[in-house]
């Protein structure tokens, strides 16, 4: 079985896997060949699943032992039933989604809590390139040209906490990071965070 040390794993993963309680049902959403749940079941013990829109991420993740299918979050959530899972993890892919509204809603209908990471379009780098220079920006967290890349929907943390509140979903915490994916001594306040931080982590649930 694969083995990924805690020096190996992204830092905003690790980040991620700290949130998740010992013992818990863990659905990771695009979880490419499997290193985070790998690393939850090693050290936390989860009943983790794993779904994965690349065929070689899958192929990579079973030969590894991990319990992962090949599928798509924009058409493949809807299948899986109601309060399936304590955790559903989508880390570094929402922007990529055709539907982050349906995709969102399914999460939290499967899982008790949500867990969320995307790259901020409203950084400030990203608004001055866009003003000096008049052409898509290419970052660390948004490394591909306008022509080439695989994400969709461009957001900021400000458009993501507007679509939180539309959707009658809790934000239980907000965590700022940079490039690298560790945490911003900022406030975690969508103003400042919407300028100053190069990506965005959220834990949701359901209001009521």
């Amino acid at each position: 079985m694969m083995t990924i040390s805690n020096g190996n794993l992204r830092v905003d993963l690790r980040l991620i896997a700290d949130m998740v309680e010992p013992g818990s049902r863990v659905l990771d959403v695009g979880c490419g060949e499997g290193a985070l749940l790998d690393w939850l079941g090693r050290t936390k013990n989860v009943d983790g699943r794993g779904i994965e829109l690349s065929m070689a991420g899958v192929s990579a993740a079973v030969s590894h032992g991990l319990s992962v299918i090949q599928g798509d979050a924009d058409t493949d959530l809807k299948d899986y039933p109601s309060g399936a899972f304590d955790y559903v993890i989508l880390s570094q892919t929402l922007q990529a989604t055709y539907a982050p509204r349906t995709v969102l809603s399914n999460m939290l209908r499967i899982g008790r809590r949500a867990i969320v990471s995307f790259p901020n379009f409203g950084h400030w780098r990203v608004r001055l390139h866009l003003l000096t220079h008049g052409r898509m920006p290419v970052t660390d967290t948004l490394a591909y040209e306008w022509y080439d890349t695989p994400n969709i929907h461009f957001c900021t943390i400000r458009d993501f906490l507007d679509l939180c509140r539309d959707l009658g979903i809790r934000v239980e915490r907000s965590i700022p990071l940079d490039r690298s994916g560790r945490t911003m001594a900022i406030p975690s306040c969508e103003g400042i965070a919407n300028l100053f931080a190069d990506q965005g982590l959220f834990v949701l649930s359901r209001e009521g």
